[in-house]
């Protein structure tokens, strides 16, 4: 007689650790969908969704790369001319000591590459609180705990230093610096660059330079590049096509590693371990990033002019509501108000969904310091659609907490 298995496969105790919020809202979204409701999504930061769309040009260059038999293996790194331009493309942003350039599957594989190769049991990495839940992840699924550094509300989202020297300890291996940030859309001072610099330079830290909206600043300053300010220090620098050239779904994204060379040399032998094993990014679309980041950049004018004009709108309504306020975001595309509720944000969330099929993410998913609460917006939709989702959010907020 065949045996029948009767336990339960389990999954490893390290997922219990694992939250991502902006999908994890999804089970609340479909029980309102299967009611016959349509649900309005501030909670994910998909241009696409909206009223955006990938440059003619760069969507050209893919169809040709595929027509043209690029659509076997690439080298592990990336094609060349890919790689060339991202090299190009560094130096504009004044990044000097250039060591690596890698080429991944959308700059998530590039944090988890990065990470594994990096860190040891027993090791620890300072993330930003509030932060991206895609470190967090990462960190849970190599078993390593949460060493997170407060972000400071009151002076615009800057990182809080104190905080942060607090928390390094013998076993800190790097710290990550998401700037612009999501969720919040701070983005960073030069001499708060400068100050961070210092710390990774005295304590032996890889700086993990995650600037992905690096051309989303809603304002006039420029963006200032991590590896500028510290070419002596490891970084590694995250960008890809996905926020500034408005292709998410081709996953394609992209390491710059810069720093002493005989600081980086072993670090980055890891690093090409495992762009190996895993064989390679998608082929056809790395060729999208010569044209993207050489070729015509007038879709920014655009994508900026909405989002400064949606911004703006965003912030008049979190001026004029009771029981919200907010820092103005200066980069990205998402807004990240308080709240003062007598209730979780995740309940506020869960409810608002519910009740108004108005969707966005609990502050809590994404780390705040003790006693607040936030919610984040992603304010891509047109201002029609926003206005709309304000009113209902405050109709929301005076009927339940008045």
């Amino acid at each position: 007689m065949p045996v029948t298995q009767a336990r339960e496969i389990t999954p490893a105790a390290r997922l219990e650790n694992v939250r991502y919020a902006i999908r994890d809202l999804a089970c609340v979204a479909d029980e309102v969908t299967r009611q016959g409701h349509k649900v309005l999504p501030l909670n994910i930061g998909d241009p696409l969704t909206f009223d955006f769309h990938t440059p003619a040009h760069m969507i050209e260059a893919v169809h040709k790369a595929m027509r043209d038999g690029k659509n076997g293996y690439s080298p592990s790194s990336g094609v060349k001319e890919a790689l060339d331009a991202i090299r190009g493309e560094a130096a504009r942003k004044g990044i000097t000591s250039i060591q690596d350039v890698f080429v991944t599957t959308g700059v998530s594989e590039t944090v988890d590459l990065c990470l594994t190769a990096l860190l040891n049991p027993g090791d620890n990495l300072l993330t930003p609180c509030p932060d991206y839940p895609l470190y967090s992840a990462v960190l849970a699924k190599l078993d390593i705990g949460l060493n997170a550094y407060y972000l400071h509300e009151e002076n615009g989202w800057q990182p809080d230093l104190d905080d942060i020297r607090k928390k390094i300890t013998p076993r800190t291996r790097g710290i990550v610096l998401i700037n612009p940030n999501n969720p919040t859309g701070s983005v960073c001072t030069r001499p708060m660059l400068e100050q961070i610099a210092d710390l990774a330079r005295r304590h032996n830290l890889v700086i993990f330079a995650d600037e992905i909206y690096d051309k989303l600043i809603m304002d006039d300053d420029p963006h200032v590049a991590m590896a500028k300010v510290a070419p002596d220090v490891p970084v590694i620098t995250f960008g890809g096509l996905s926020k500034n050239y408005l292709a998410p779904g081709w996953r394609i994204g992209w390491g710059i590693a810069s720093g002493e060379a005989s600081v980086m040399k072993p670090y980055l032998e890891g690093i090409n371990k495992l762009l190996r094993s895993r064989l390679c990014a998608n082929h056809p679309e790395q060729y999208a990033i010569k044209p993207a980041l050489e070729g015509p950049q007038d879709h920014l004018l655009e994508v900026k002019g909405k989002l400064r004009s949606r911004r703006d709108l965003t912030m008049k309504w979190c001026t004029e509501t009771p029981r919200v306020s907010c820092v103005a975001p200066r980069g990205a595309f998402y807004a990240y108000p308080s709240l003062d509720i007598p209730e979780d944000d995740e309940i506020f969330v869960r409810e608002l969904i519910r009740q108004k099929h108005v969707m966005v993410v609990h502050g809590s998913g994404f780390g705040q310091r003790p006693g607040t609460k936030h919610f984040r917006i992603v304010f891509l939709p047109d201002e029609k659609t926003l206005a709309t989702a304000y009113s209902a959010i405050g109709d929301f907020l005076r009927a339940r907490y008045s």
